[in-house]
């Protein structure tokens, strides 16, 4: 893949497991010339921008330094992605006191040293923790963009395409709302080749089948979790897929988490990202149960935020 123009850097605070393989994956990618890394534990950061700093030879050119928060003057893009890790069983929401506080503490650092930065929130319960980035930092809201859906609309997709024996970027299909428990699989515009999915072969899914498919997609995180402890590497994947359409000003249709004027939420949309940040959410044309699920998903996430005072 080639690499961005010469200049960009990203940011990352939080090297944690997600923090850290996403700087991996955009570092592999080519997507800066620049990573700062930034964590409470310093010789965490440290060593991670040391080992990666010995693939060069093998990388497009790029500066991988720990640093602190003086250092973010000047990224395009801060990826925030400090918290506490989610436990087995835990659902998202479960995570909000405890993450709250450090988004309370790591936001306005970022936005001191580097005001021009778009924020990309990857902290769950990312809906949440997105809103709460975009009061604290005063910025426009297309530029605090939360991960949202986008891991779930591609769990969405590989499950319609394994059933299918298609690819999944043959495959078009959303989940939107809350990243997490309430959100709602749009069935109604999922399409193959501009075909929309039946209930018949060859490109049909049973109501068996789709049920089965979406419990897999919205529950993908706990059999993971419960399996080794965390997710780390598809999470990377969206959030470069998310910085790529930033960098390159690509104008793509992706669905992050922005404010829904609608409902007064944060939640995952399709939106057009590019460098100016996300700018949405794009209308969508929602069944009757879809829209339903849709205000109940919005009524969670209205509620955990009047809990926690926003």
């Amino acid at each position: 893949m080639t690499a961005n123009p010469p200049g960009h850097r990203l940011g990352v605070v939080g090297c944690g497991a997600v923090g850290s393989t996403f700087a991996y994956t955009a570092l592999i990618r080519g997507l800066a010339q620049e990573l700062v890394l930034i964590d409470a534990n310093r010789e965490k950061a440290l060593g991670d921008a040391l080992d990666m700093s010995h693939g060069a030879p093998f990388l497009p050119p790029c500066r991988v330094v720990a640093g602190d928060y003086p250092d973010l003057a000047g990224c395009q893009v801060v990826v925030i992605a400090a918290g506490v890790g989610q436990r087995p069983g835990e659902t998202r929401l479960q995570l909000l006191q405890r993450n709250a506080q450090v988004m309370a503490e790591v936001v306005p650092a970022i936005v001191r040293h580097a005001p021009d930065a778009i924020l990309l929130v990857a902290t769950n319960p990312v809906d949440i923790l997105a809103y709460q980035a975009h009061k604290i930092s005063g910025l426009p809201v297309e530029r605090v963009v939360g991960s949202g859906t986008l891991l779930d609309s591609a769990r969405f997709r590989y499950r319609i395409g394994q059933e299918l024996g298609i690819h999944p970027r043959s495959i078009h299909a959303y989940i939107i709302g809350e990243h997490g428990d309430s959100e709602v699989p749009v069935w109604s515009g999922a399409t193959v080749a501009g075909t929309r999915l039946g209930d018949r072969p060859p490109l049909g899914l049973s109501p068996e089948q789709r049920q089965a498919i979406f419990a897999e997609t919205r529950d993908a995180a706990y059999q993971i979790i419960a399996a080794k402890g965390a997710t780390y590497y598809a999470i990377a994947l969206a959030l470069a897929r998310i910085c790529e359409a930033i960098l390159g000003d690509e104008n793509s249709v992706l669905t992050v988490s922005t404010l829904v004027p609608q409902y007064g939420v944060y939640m995952g949309v399709p939106c057009v990202v590019g460098r100016h940040g996300a700018r949405g959410p794009l209308p969508l044309t929602l069944s009757p149960e879809e829209a339903q699920a849709l205000d109940r998903s919005a009524a969670i996430l209205r509620e955990t935020l009047q809990a926690l005072g926003l």
